[in-house]
């Protein structure tokens, strides 16, 4: 059968406060002890009253407007009943019919900038985070560190029409979200993670069949992975006329790279929405929300764009520069202090680059600051030292933190520029070395470069390369 795919992603993404949505508790809970960041309030005891985090809702409708989307004057929670261990309260506070933000859209490009999709956003809202259920053996354990901490959830149209698609969308808006700083999207602490919604219709038709939900995926990976799987077994059911009649809910066994029957699928009947009669109702001021916007920093798109055209640089290094964003910001930051963009692009994307990717850490993690970078630029263009020099300097200044001077000084890196002494080293090298320059004279031009390498071995690699090619042009004709 001539079948379509129709997919519609929810985005859960934790909210880059340091306390929780509705009370103080840290939200720093990645590495904690558990059950050690709560309170009355998060764990749900009678009679604590939450308190709305502003800063939650400040982030979370700048994200809004990053994805084009309206924000009402008038919003509120509502109070979402279901009972799950990890669910402390019996309840989360979220939103149902009056959101903080809805109809937005967004761009994303699917193999090659010319093919750009734009994918509607239906809402996006707030609500706390439930806690986090361990199974070991025959017990399960939980910890509810996590319970209260603030999320957005951002709930695509039906519009993406394959895993690769979906894929694409789900990075790009980490990408968004941790441009802007509304989120810090990382999945190996939780902070994002995709419920999958996929269908399957006759192509050409316009009717949304039932559709299957993939809860809880937590990487990029998992989430076209389970797609895939998912329609394979669609598409067999529609081959065998057994299409389906109900919405249903699995779960992803990433042992076995399948899906597993969960539950039929809820409604919000089955929740019982109605006000948060703890929260009170929200005003949003335009003119606040028209600050915000104005706020906003350049989004990927525009930043991957920029950065080409501005710097020269390539696609893969532009992609680095959005994907790590203070690794992009350190570049351009050195760029313009050291005012010599290609030596800047060298150190920060080769040189700084494999190091921080050795050992899995972001740019804000090491000992390399700016000012060491521009240091070392302005040294290497003024031919105090060489640019593979550069790269020794660098190296200890990422092991130690010391001072790219201090280190060129201690170890006597120094390039040697000074005439005189070069002239008297190359007369010595061009002496003891008739052999090579008889070659040369005759024709070989690889035996010039050898005379260069004996200047710089007699130097131990501290003689300035361009000057010593000028004089041992100038002495052998």
């Amino acid at each position: 059968m001539n079948l379509e795919v129709i997919i519609g992603l929810e985005v859960h993404a934790q909210v880059a406060t340091s306390t929780g949505l509705w009370c103080a508790c840290s939200t720093d809970d990645f590495d904690a002890e558990p059950n050690t960041l709560i309170c009355p309030v998060c764990v749900g005891y009678p009679g604590a009253l939450p308190v709305l985090n502003a800063k939650a809702l400040e982030l979370a409708i700048k994200a809004a407007l990053a994805l084009n989307c309206s924000i009402p004057e008038e919003a509120k929670f509502d109070r979402k009943n279901y009972f799950y261990p990890d669910l402390p309260m019996g309840y989360q506070i979220s939103q149902y019919d009056q959101p903080i933000a809805v109809k937005g859209k967004m761009q994303v490009e699917v193999g090659g900038e010319k093919n750009k999709k734009e994918v509607g956003i239906t809402r996006l809202h707030l609500e706390n985070d439930a806690g986090k259920l361990m199974h070991e053996g025959d017990w399960s354990l939980v910890d509810f560190n996590r319970s209260g901490s603030p999320l957005m959830e951002i709930v695509t149209e039906p519009d993406l029409r394959s895993p690769e698609e979906a894929k694409a969308f789900a990075e790009e808006l980490q990408k968004i979200l941790q441009t802007i700083g509304s989120s810090e999207a990382n999945m190996y602490k939780g902070q994002m993670r995709f419920d999958a919604s996929v269908s399957l219709r006759p192509m050409g038709e316009e009717k949304l069949y039932p559709r299957v939900e993939i809860k809880n995926l937590n990487s990029f990976r998992t989430l076209e992975a389970a797609l895939h799987y998912e329609i394979r077994r669609l598409s067999k059911l529609w081959e065998e006329g057994k299409a389906p009649e109900r919405e249903i809910t699995v779960g992803w066994i990433e042992e076995e790279q399948r899906t597993q029957m969960m539950r039929e699928k809820e409604t919000a009947a089955d929740y019982r929405y109605f006000p948060e009669p703890d929260v009170p109702p929200l005003k949003i001021s335009p003119k606040w929300v028209e600050e915000l916007r104005a706020s906003l920093p350049e989004l990927p798109a525009v930043y991957r764009a920029r950065l080409i055209e501005q710097y020269d640089l390539n696609d893969q290094e532009a992609e680095i520069a959005v994907t790590s964003i203070n690794l992009g910001r350190l570049f351009e930051q050195v760029a313009k202090e050291s005012g010599d963009h290609k030596r800047a692009r060298t150190f920060v994307f080769s040189a700084l680059l494999s190091h921080l990717n050795k050992e899995a850490l972001d740019v804000s993690q090491c000992k390399v600051q700016p000012e060491h970078l521009v240091e070392l630029i302005k040294a290497v263009g003024a031919g105090k030292i060489s640019a593979s020099v550069g790269k020794e300097v660098l190296e200890e200044t990422y092991l130690t933190g010391k001072d790219p001077l201090v280190v060129i000084q201690e170890r006597g890196l120094e390039q040697v520029s000074d005439v005189g002494e070069l002239e008297g080293i190359c007369e010595k090298v061009l002496g003891d070395n008739a052999g090579i320059v008889a070659d040369y004279k005759g024709g070989k031009e690889k035996a010039f470069a050898a005379l260069i390498g004996k200047v710089m071995a007699a130097t131990k690699g501290q003689a300035n390369p361009n000057m010593v090619t000028e004089i041992l042009k100038k002495k052998v004709g």
